[in-house]
């Protein structure tokens, strides 16, 4: 069973970055890493959990529109973890932010399928003031 902790959420002002890891763990997680899709989501309250960017098995990334040209998602193969650098960031992209794993996935579709996604982290906040 694969588990997942984010971390660096917090409070920022408008404008400014921050960067946010998951750490994966789990029986064979660590060997097997490299070929998870990896992908962070958001929650705004009241809303459904939206994909942001993810990283497939080939190492590929893909950004949704509302993030991309600010966000970057890489992963550490060394440290087993997913991260994602945000920069200027805004009012919007104040929510709970999510990281998630799975053996499966394409990335074409891999941010609009969060039910593909079967390991979830509990989640860290971020909030944006002026």
């Amino acid at each position: 069973q694969v588990h997942l902790a984010e971390s660096g959420g917090g409070s920022v002002q408008s404008g400014g970055s921050l960067t946010l890891a998951c750490v994966g763990s789990g029986n064979t997680f660590g060997e097997t890493f490299r070929r998870y899709c990896m992908g962070w989501f958001r929650q705004f309250p009241g809303k459904e959990r939206e994909g942001i960017a993810g990283v497939d098995s080939g190492d590929n990334t893909v950004y949704a529109d509302s993030v991309k040209d600010r966000f970057i998602v890489s992963k550490d193969y060394a440290k087993y973890t997913l991260s994602l650098q945000m920069n200027s960031l805004n009012f919007s992209d104040a929510a709970m932010y999510y990281c998630a794993a799975t053996r499966y996935c394409t990335r074409a579709t891999m941010l609009t399928r969060p039910r593909d996604f079967g390991a979830w982290g509990q989640g860290t906040r971020v909030t944006v003031s002026s």
